[in-house]
This record gives structure tokens, C-alpha cells and sequence, in this order.
């Protein structure tokens, strides 16, 4: 049995993460709800929460906003924003929480389809998870083995995408997506962006 920190763990692919990994001792993380609270914008915030926890053997984040906008309308405030969440705020939580896994432990941080297939509306996210995809290898290939650190990239999920109306028939479930972040904590690999699709 491993002790995981899942950051965003009442989200709906946080939600369901925890459950894919409830052999384990998951503590649940949010903004508001969870077993903890914190704000990965803050370090300090960040810092206040591992110090609470201690060592742990993973920590899964499946967190961060993006803005989705046409680019001709893309303001650089949204952008900024979802740099600050979900790019930046993840660096926040590799950068405290590293500290505080124990040798030979993983991060996983969230990426996403969009850094590989681009959508209308959706160049900030783009962006954001190429960044993510980019540190994880980059990170990796300079740490080693004492850390394992990579990315899952998720599709979009049926239950988000019933939730904004939107046909569903192409999503994927957030159950099945949770089955990559599981392989990411238990895996070898490192520096690796996980498709949801190859764990179905």
C-alpha cells in the first residue's frame, strides 16, 4: 500500500482517480472540499499542506483552469491565468511537493489531448499542456531515477462533456481515464506523457 496525495481530488477525474486507487492510502486534496485544502497557486499554501502530510510515496495532480476562447478574442489575462493554474501551478506543486516523496516515488502531473491535436478555441490549453509534456521529459531526463515524474493526457470526459451539453459519444469516461493515472503511480517509467487512450 503506497501513501498518495491526489491534488484535485474533487474534480471529476480527480474523484475518479481516488477510486482507481482506493488499495491505497489516497489523501484527498482541494481548493475547497477534500480531506485537505490548498492553493497551488500559493506555495506557501502548498508547503503548509506537505509539511501536515509528511513523506509520502506519490503525488498525482489532476488540477489547473483553462481559459477556451477563439484566439482572435484569447485576451493576454486568460492566457496569463491559465499559465498560472494549470502550467505554473503544477511546477508549484513538482517544485514543494518533491521534497516530501521518498526516494524511488512518482509525480504525475496532467497534460492533455490538445497539446497533440489542437481544437478551435482551445490554443491555451494547447499550449499549457505541450508546456507540462515538455517539463515532464526535460525533468526527468535530469533527476534520473531517484524520481519518477510524468504526465497523463486525457481526452475529453463523457461526464464533463454531458454536463456542457455537448454529445458525448466521443469521450471517453473518467473511469476508464483514472486507469492511466493509476499506471502512471505504479509504473518504472519516467518522463513519460500517458494517452488515456492506450489504458482502456
Amino acid at each position: 500500500m503506497m501513501k498518495i496525495v491526489l491534488i484535485g481530488a474533487t474534480g471529476t477525474i480527480g474523484k475518479a482517480v481516488s477510486n482507481e486507487l482506493k488499495k491505497h492510502e489516497v489523501i484527498c486534496v482541494g481548493f475547497k472540499g477534500g480531506d485537505y485544502q490548498a492553493n497551488i497557486e500559493d506555495r506557501a499554501s502548498l508547503k503548509a499542506l506537505f509539511d501536515k502530510i509528511g513523506e509520502v510515496d506519490a503525488i498525482v495532480s489532476t488540477t489547473g483552469m483553462i481559459a477556451f476562447a477563439p484566439v482572435e478574442d484569447l485576451t493576454f489575462e486568460q492566457i496569463k491565468a491559465s499559465v498560472d493554474s494549470k502550467l505554473l501551478g503544477q511546477i508549484n506543486i513538482f517544485q514543494v511537493g518533491r521534497e516530501y516523496v521518498r526516494e524511488g516515488g512518482s509525480i504525475t502531473l496532467s497534460s492533455g489531448v490538445l497539446a497533440q491535436y489542437p481544437m478551435h478555441s482551445g490554443s491555451a490549453a494547447s499550449l499549457v499542456n505541450a508546456a507540462i509534456d515538455s517539463f515532464v521529459k526535460a525533468t526527468a531526463f535530469e533527476i534520473g531515477s531517484k524520481l519518477k515524474v510524468n504526465s497523463v493526457s486525457p481526452r475529453f470526459v463523457k461526464e464533463t462533456m454531458e454536463m456542457m451539453g455537448m454529445d458525448s459519444a466521443s469521450g471517453i469516461s473518467a473511469a476508464d481515464t483514472a486507469k492511466a493515472y493509476a499506471h502512471a503511480v505504479t509504473t518504472s517509467e519516467t518522463g513519460q506523457s500517458f494517452d488515456v487512450v492506450d489504458y482502456i
